[in-house]
């Protein structure tokens, strides 16, 4: 049996090791969900709500707890972890009070006696989720997933297993019946079998491009639907018009939020020429500015990256978007200490074709792309074959609502980052994905609409 470590990225210190979980045993489990579906699925709304708020009861009273476990284990400065963890009770409320609604049925005006839509669960769902948001990824799936009538089995990212086992540990102390979350401790390999089970109804992976084919196809040949939220290289368009002090702050904010390990962080910032100077001068002192340090001190603005690898594979990137004719404007330089630091670092005169154009910088690296007008930065922003998140920033709103409607991504927001709220439905197009999480839409993904007609 195989063991994995997890790995303090700030001190480069070992946490843990887990034993990895057989495919044998790892089958078991899905079986074990399938027969609590069998059950579940009967539970009336008003009883899942009462154990989802009582799951959000955990999350609200061992914040701290949790938020140092999430710091441990991928480095986000502790504030942001707490951030999380309490977002993670927000969703679940969300959905304990308003699942029933929302997948209400829906009566349709037909010749029959009597015709709807209803929204039945559709059984066992595997969550392929990534490190970067270790507990708010989970929930943001299984929340709706769970009130929906469906169960739930993880394969969760390596480097945060603690977490991982955490969250089983916490729904099962909530009083969720046994085999309705399972997380599975499984090789990657291993992930090919789950899918196969003939248990599993569905599949939704959080995480890299690469991944998200990996897993579609191999759903795909097993007529498995699947939700897809991938990478994104967010553009976001700053105008002449913009309060340049507002820009720059949510352009830092943006690009440190979470180490810069965000899919839905501003990455490119598409500036129109009349103000590019002015807005690289503010952007570069301001992210100058920022500490970068340990994640557990309370003054850090953005710690490390998650692992070293990936430091180390970011820095290449950088590099090569340099060695294409960008200008490095400040940092771009592995620190000589322990720990997967990189510093803020930003990339001027980037184009169409770099490697900090084309391809997600994930860290805290700012592309910033030069702009002659607005139907140039609308070009140059749509120039990606991602298509998560987008914004505008501007002074005159109706203008921004008309930039954002031409905007490809999922999302567009005008004067605010991109950000994930359960009213709303989440998700790309392009290369970002496909499928919606969160809202009606998302918790609608994963169950059955079916006709019921009466003559």
């Amino acid at each position: 049996m195989s063991t994995i470590q997890t790995i303090n990225p700030a001190t480069e210190e070992i946490i843990a090791s887990y034993n990895r979980m057989h495919p044998e045993a790892a089958k078991e489990k899905v079986d074990k969900a399938h027969e609590a579906f069998l059950s579940w699925r009967t539970r009336s709304f008003e009883d899942r709500a009462k154990l989802m708020h009582t799951l959000a009861d955990l999350f609200e009273e061992k914040t701290e707890v949790y938020a140092q476990l999430a710091t441990e284990e991928m480095g986000k400065t502790i504030a942001q972890s707490r951030g999380e963890v309490e977002k993670c009770a927000r969703i679940c409320r969300y959905y304990a009070d308003n699942a029933a609604s929302l997948l209400a049925n829906t009566s349709v005006e037909t010749e029959a006696k009597k015709s709807y839509v209803t929204f039945q669960p559709l059984g066992v769902l595997l969550a392929v989720m990534p490190w970067n948001f270790p507990f708010y990824q989970v929930i943001r799936f299984a929340a709706p997933a769970l009130m929906a009538g469906n169960t739930c089995v993880l394969k969760h990212a390596s480097n945060v297993q603690g977490c991982a086992f955490k969250l089983e540990e916490m729904i099962e102390e909530a009083g969720f019946p046994q085999g309705v979350f399972a997380n599975l401790n499984i090789n990657s390999d291993s992930v090919k079998e789950v899918i196969e089970h003939k248990h599993v109804k569905a599949v939704t992976l959080t995480g890299s491009e690469p991944a998200g084919r990996s897993v579609a196809a191999i759903a795909g040949e097993n007529l498995k639907k699947t939700v897809m939220e991938l990478g994104g290289s967010d553009a976001y368009i700053i105008l002449e018009d913009a309060n340049i002090e507002d820009a720059t702050d949510l352009a830092t904010f943006g690009r440190l939020q979470n180490n810069g390990q965000t899919c839905i962080a501003a990455k490119r910032f598409v500036v129109v020429e009349e103000v590019y100077d002015e807005f690289l001068t503010k952007f570069t002192e301001k992210m100058q500015s920022k500490k970068m340090g340990k994640p557990t001190d309370e003054d850090t603005y953005y710690g490390p990256l998650a692992r070293i690898d990936l430091r180390d594979e970011l820095h290449e990137q950088v590099q090569k978007t340099v060695s294409q004719g960008a200008r490095l404007v400040i940092g771009g330089s592995v620190p000589k200490q322990k720990g997967a630091y990189y510093p803020a670092t930003i990339l001027a005169e980037v184009t169409p074709g770099m490697e900090g154009f084309d391809n997600e910088l994930f860290g805290p690296v700012a592309s910033v792309i030069k702009a002659k007008d607005e139907a140039h930065a609308i070009e140059l922003a749509n120039n990606s074959n991602f298509g998560l998140g987008s914004g505008v920033i501007t002074s005159n709103r109706e203008r921004g609502e008309r930039i954002a409607l031409q905007l490809e991504a999922g999302s567009s927001f005008v004067n605010k980052l991109v950000v994930s709220d359960p009213r709303l439905p989440f998700g790309g197009i392009k290369n970002s994905g496909y499928g919606r999480e969160l809202s009606g839409y998302g918790i609608r993904e994963f169950t059955n609409t079916k006709s019921i007609w009466i003559e």
